[in-house]
């Protein structure tokens, strides 16, 4: 679910292409001659046409600016408006740009509308009608894009805060909020459109009334029917109730707007078939998926409690830190993906784990099982900050090693180090691991950008497993068979590690 939400310079990206999309098919279809010219009007006023002068120029100039428009807005103005920069220069771009346009589309209309000439007493009057509707449509395009704008940043505030919201407000879930901003941006879509007003005031009422529906039923309906036997039948009579309860005042409610009996309750009629067709049966479904995610965290909890001894064992061995975590993403992974992504998450957390339980105890292990140790440890890490942008993470992890041996978590404690302090969610970080193995020789370089910890941060002051206790264990494991050089400034730190392994 978390993929869904867009960062902005994405959107931003997505945006310039939309839009120059669009005006490349506009100017496509205009040169082709696609699209239907004025000229039957002109003939019907029995005035001459002349398709470049009466229809391809203005035509061309209008598109022309109102794709420059829209790029000006929607880049410069708009966000400098939003963050509170060069708020006076920004207020008196966007009156140039009313005024311009209007000026534009007023002249390049009395071009196309010319065969309205005839209409007016004389050419001052039909100058002013031009450039008084010119201005009027101006207004209402910037209007649109007033409300495309809020639409935009609404939906992007509900989308990052959706957990927050969904915790504060627990019938409002991330679902609901995911439908209550593709219903804004389809909302706009017709108004754009000049959908008919019957259509609209339904689509207005439809779309919500699921929506409210679908929060109820994940709320309320389908918990209470849940913790009774036979949960469908319940669930369905619930359902048919509400519909009926609510047809009424539905109907009642669209004759109030279109003051047409027969489409206000045929309208009614067709929202309950709506609702109980397909809202109904979607938010069964929905909530199932939710229980069975649920389940699977329940067992996931259930077996790393199992043992308290093992788990004491496990947090001298890792990062406690880290393992607090990696359980809130696959909780979130779970909550968030419809638990799409937690078996892999359990599965590399459940290797990493048993690892830690069996293997570690060993004097040596094979060096295969020790780089999938780091895979999984990376992998986990990665899920926890794939969404910090700022933040790289490349490794280059040689997988053919051969039935080489090592000394167990002789490795790691370089990685985790890069991790704790190589990470900023408020500042570029970079993570680089890359290991080789040649001729029974093991290079191992980790490197990572250095960042000082918040004074809430719990690992401020503390310092994991310890560079020294590795340097310890080569000493006494590889004397004489390896080689550490360890590097640091004040914004990098890099290690290069070569041991002989057997």
């Amino acid at each position: 679910m978390k993929d869904f939400i867009i960062k902005p310079d994405q959107l931003r990206r997505i945006e310039l292409w939309a839009a120059t999309t669009i005006f490349v098919f506009v100017v496509f279809f205009l040169v082709t001659n696609l699209v239907s010219t004025p000229e039957w009007q002109f003939n019907k006023a029995k005035m001459p046409f002349d398709y470049y002068d009466n229809y391809f120029y203005p035509q061309l100039v209008r598109y022309i600016l109102m794709f420059g428009a829209f790029l000006l807005l929607n880049f410069k103005v708009v966000p400098a408006l939003m963050e509170g920069q060069r708020q006076w220069l920004s207020i008196l771009i966007l009156a140039a740009v009313f005024g311009l346009t209007g000026i534009i589309l007023g002249i390049t209309d009395t071009h196309i509308r010319q065969y309205l000439f005839p209409k007016y007493n004389d050419e001052q009057t039909f100058y002013n009608a031009m450039f008084q509707g010119a201005y009027v449509k101006t207004l209402w395009i910037l209007i649109l894009f007033g409300l495309y704008t809020v639409i935009k940043h609404a939906s992007i505030f509900l989308l990052s805060n959706a957990g927050a919201i969904s915790t504060k407000y627990r019938m409002v879930t991330r679902d609901s909020l995911i439908a209550f901003v593709l219903w804004m941006i389809s909302l706009f879509i017709l108004l754009v459109g000049g959908i008919e007003e019957e259509i609209l005031v339904c689509w207005i009422i439809l779309i919500p009334f699921a929506i409210s529906y679908y929060c109820l039923s994940s709320y309320t309906l389908l918990p209470a029917a849940f913790r009774k036997g036979k949960p469908f039948r319940i669930y369905l009579l619930q359902t048919v109730g509400i519909l009926l309860l609510s047809y009424l005042p539905i109907a009642f409610l669209l004759m109030l707007f279109t003051h047409n009996e027969g489409l206000a309750f045929g309208f009614s009629f067709f929202n309950a078939a709506f609702q109980l067709l397909f809202t109904a049966p979607l938010s069964w479904l929905m909530f199932k998926r939710r229980q069975q995610g649920n389940e699977e965290i329940f067992v996931l909890k259930k077996e790393l409690g199992r043992s308290n001894a093992k788990l004491d064992f496990l947090r001298s061995q890792i990062n406690p830190h880290f393992l607090f975590n990696a359980l809130n993403t696959i909780y979130a992974t779970a909550i968030n993906e419809k638990a799409e992504r937690t078996g892999e998450a359990i599965e590399k957390l459940g290797d990493m784990m048993r690892f830690m339980l069996h293997e570690n105890v060993q004097d040596k292990i094979s060096l295969a099982r020790e780089t999938e140790y780091l895979d999984n440890y990376i992998g986990l890490q990665k899920l926890r900050t794939e969404h910090n942008p700022a933040l790289r993470i490349d490794t280059q992890i040689d997988q053919n090693v051969e039935l080489l041996s090592i000394a167990p978590m002789l490795l790691i404690p370089f990685v985790e180090n890069a991790f704790k302090h190589g990470i900023s969610f408020r500042e570029a970080s970079h993570i680089r691991v890359a290991m080789e193995v040649k001729e029974k020789t093991l290079y191992f370089d980790v490197y990572n950008t250095k960042h000082d910890k918040q004074g809430n941060d719990p690992e401020r002051n503390k310092s994991g497993i310890g560079l020294n206790n590795v340097r310890q264990r080569l000493q006494m494991l590889y004397p004489g068979k390896h080689e550490l050089v360890i590097r640091e400034t004040g914004k990098e730190f890099f290690i290069h590690l070569t041991v002989q392994l057997s």
